[in-house]
C-alpha cells in the first residue's frame, strides 16, 4: 500500500501502517507522479478529507487515472461529483 499524506505528525505515517509513505502535498501533479512510480491498481479518495476528493475527481476527470488503469476503491468518483454538485444531487 502506498500512503500520501502532507503531515508528517500524523499517525498514518507510523511505521507499518503503509508499504511506502509520501510526505508530499495531496495535489494531481504529485499523486500523478506517485503513480507513475509505484504503479498501483487502485486508488481511495474518501481518505483524506475534500482535498483527496478534490485531487481524485481531478485525476479521474483529466483521464490520469484511465492512462494508468487505477481503479478508484469505494465510493465512485462520479457518487462524489454528484455530492459536491446541489444541482446534480436532487
Amino acid at each position: 500500500s502506498v500512503l500520501v499524506n502532507p503531515n508528517i505528525a500524523t499517525i498514518q505515517t507510523s511505521e507499518g501502517i503503509a508499504d511506502q509513505v509520501y510526505f508530499l502535498p495531496v495535489t494531481p501533479y504529485f499523486v500523478e507522479e506517485i503513480i507513475k512510480k509505484e504503479r498501483p491498481d487502485g486508488i481511495l479518495l474518501a481518505f483524506g478529507g475534500q482535498t483527496a476528493l478534490n485531487c481524485g475527481t481531478e485525476l479521474y476527470q483529466n483521464g490520469i487515472l484511465q492512462k494508468y488503469g487505477v481503479r478508484v476503491l469505494g465510493t465512485s468518483v462520479e457518487a462524489i461529483m454528484y455530492t459536491e454538485d446541489r444541482d446534480l444531487f436532487v
